[in-house]
C-alpha cells in the first residue's frame, strides 16, 4: 500500500485535475476575439455556455481568475497570460496527435520546385495552412527559372510558367503579364528605359524585349537577378521599370500600359506538375493545396 502510494505521489499526473480541450478552445477564442459574444462565434456557443464554460475553468480547474474588466474592455489576469500560452501549446499538440494518428501515413518530406516569385507570393499561405494540417510532413523548396525546372526529375511537384498552347500538367492559373514601376517615379521616359529583369533563364524576360524591340521602344536590362525579392526592390526604389503578373503587383507600384506607349504583352499560363515516378499520399495532398491557393 505504501508503495502504491508512493508511486502515485512520484507520478504526479492524478494529483491534478485534467483539462478538458474544450475549455481551453474556448479561453483562446476569448482571448483572441476579445469578449465572451464573438469568441461563442467562433466556437459555436451561446454566450451564456461561454461564460459557464470559464467559470468552471476557473473554480473547478485552474482556481485562479483569469480575466478582469476595465469598463467595457475584457483583458487577461497575469495567470489568465500565463494560461493563454500553455493553452496555445496544448491546442497544437492535440492537434498534432489526431492528424498523425488518423493518417500516420502523412509523415515525411515532399519537395517542390517553384519560380523565385510565385514562393513570394502563393507560397507562404499554402505552406501556413499544409503545416498547421500536416505538422510532421517536411517541405523542401526548389526555387530555379521554369526551364530549369522541367529538366529537373527528384522533385515531386513543380510549379512553372508555360507558353499559351503549351500547358501541360494541371492548369493553375493564366495571366497576363503587366509593366510596373515605382509609384512616383517614371523610369519609363528614359531613353533607353531601364529594366529590372529575371536572369537570362526566363522567357517572360524574352517577351518583354521582343515586346519593346517591335514598339520601337530603346531599353536596357539596367539589373538582372535571380531573386524576385532583389527585382522588387530595384523597381520601388524607382529605378527600373519591370514585367511580371498582375498578381505580384505590391502596393507601392502601378500597372504601365498604351498611355506610357508600352506595348501590350501575352499572357501565361501557370501550370502544376507532379512526378509520375513518385506518387504518394502527401504529394497528392499537397497538390490540393496548391491548386486551391492559385486559384485567382
Amino acid at each position: 500500500m505504501f508503495l502504491m502510494q508512493s508511486l502515485w505521489e512520484i507520478d504526479g499526473l492524478a494529483t491534478y485535475p485534467s483539462i478538458d480541450t474544450e475549455l481551453l478552445r474556448t479561453f483562446v477564442a476569448i482571448a483572441d476575439h476579445g469578449g465572451f459574444t464573438r469568441a461563442g462565434e467562433a466556437v459555436n456557443r451561446t454566450q451564456s455556455a461561454v461564460s459557464m464554460q470559464m467559470k468552471r475553468l476557473e473554480e473547478d480547474v485552474v482556481q485562479r481568475p483569469l480575466f478582469q474588466r476595465e469598463g467595457r474592455v475584457l483583458n487577461l489576469t497575469a495567470e489568465g497570460q500565463v494560461l493563454l500560452g500553455y493553452a496555445r501549446r496544448i491546442l497544437k499538440l492535440h492537434s498534432e496527435v489526431f492528424n498523425t494518428l488518423r493518417e500516420p501515413h502523412m509523415i515525411g518530406v515532399v519537395k517542390i520546385g517553384s519560380p523565385d516569385d510565385y514562393v513570394m507570393r502563393f507560397l507562404p499561405g499554402i505552406l501556413a495552412q499544409f503545416a498547421q494540417a500536416y505538422p510532421l510532413v517536411q517541405v523542401e523548396v526548389h526555387c530555379e527559372p521554369s526551364d530549369l525546372l522541367l529538366q529537373r526529375r527528384d522533385l515531386d511537384l513543380t510549379i512553372v510558367t508555360r507558353k499559351p498552347g503549351t500547358e501541360i500538367g494541371t492548369l493553375l492559373r493564366q495571366e497576363r503579364l503587366m509593366w510596373m514601376e515605382a509609384i512616383g517615379f517614371a523610369p519609363h521616359e528614359q531613353t533607353p528605359i531601364p529594366l529590372a529583369m529575371f536572369n537570362t533563364h526566363c522567357f517572360c524576360r524574352d517577351w518583354a524585349c521582343n515586346a519593346l524591340d517591335g514598339a520601337g521602344r530603346d531599353y536596357r536590362i539596367a539589373y538582372s537577378s535571380s531573386s524576385m525579392a532583389a527585382i522588387t526592390a530595384v523597381v520601388s526604389a524607382g529605378l527600373a521599370v519591370t514585367a511580371q503578373f498582375q498578381s505580384l503587383a505590391t502596393a507601392d507600384l502601378r500597372i504601365l500600359g498604351e498611355a506610357e506607349q508600352l506595348p501590350q504583352l501575352p499572357t501565361a499560363s501557370i501550370v502544376l506538375l507532379r512526378n509520375p515516378e513518385n506518387p504518394s499520399p502527401i504529394t497528392e495532398c499537397m497538390a490540393d493545396y496548391i491548386i486551391a491557393g492559385f486559384k485567382p
